[in-house]
């Protein structure tokens, strides 16, 4: 492990608000996120070209599920919106696991075993109170189903200046969307 790392891990330990929540430090850190392709529907043909597609994204702490969705989307070569969630549990689907959704969904969910745990446009990636070595879930187009990991690489203090989020690295291919003959 990094020094940057274990002083990213260890500088996270204990910071809860009064409730007992992850609280906001006073300035954004940097994450380093990488975003694996779990599964989706992609053609036999391009697995086998593409057995691996990741896409590493830094986010400012203060900008919010939302944006690393967009960012996501823009990374996979997406065009076509659709729904989508953020997970934090055990792995995709954990019943027990934290969902962050869209507004709409949030206010119209009605699921009382697994309500959502928030909005992905009011949660910032600093109040998740993430690790370094963490990892969650990022569900997208509830239909085609498309699954990915997201592991926090690493997490810096020091925010240099520039736009984010930014993809720093790209593997493999991205699929398309629709594979050819899908319907939309």
């Amino acid at each position: 492990m990094t020094t940057r790392k274990k002083t990213a891990k260890a500088s996270l330990r204990g910071r809860t608000n009064k409730a007992g929540q992850p609280s906001q430090p006073a300035r954004p850190r940097l994450y380093t996120l990488e975003v694996f392709l779990l599964s989706g529907p992609i053609t036999g043909k391009f697995a086998k070209k593409t057995p691996v597609v990741s896409r590493t994204i830094q986010i400012r702490g203060d900008q919010t599920l939302e944006n690393l969705h967009e960012a996501i989307f823009d990374a996979y070569g997406r065009w076509d919106e659709h729904m989508y969630e953020f997970q934090f549990g055990e792995g995709p689907m954990d019943p027990k696991g934290l969902r962050y959704v869209l507004p709409i969904a949030f206010q119209e969910e009605r699921d009382e075993d697994r309500p959502p745990a928030g909005q992905v446009d009011r949660t910032t990636i600093d109040s998740l109170g993430l690790k370094v070595g963490d990892r969650f879930g990022y569900w997208f187009d509830f239909g085609d189903d498309w699954w990915h990991q997201i592991n926090v690489e690493a997490i810096d203090e020091e925010v240099p200046q520039g736009k984010y989020p930014k993809v720093i690295k790209k593997v493999g291919a991205n699929p398309p969307q629709y594979p050819p003959g899908d319907e939309e």
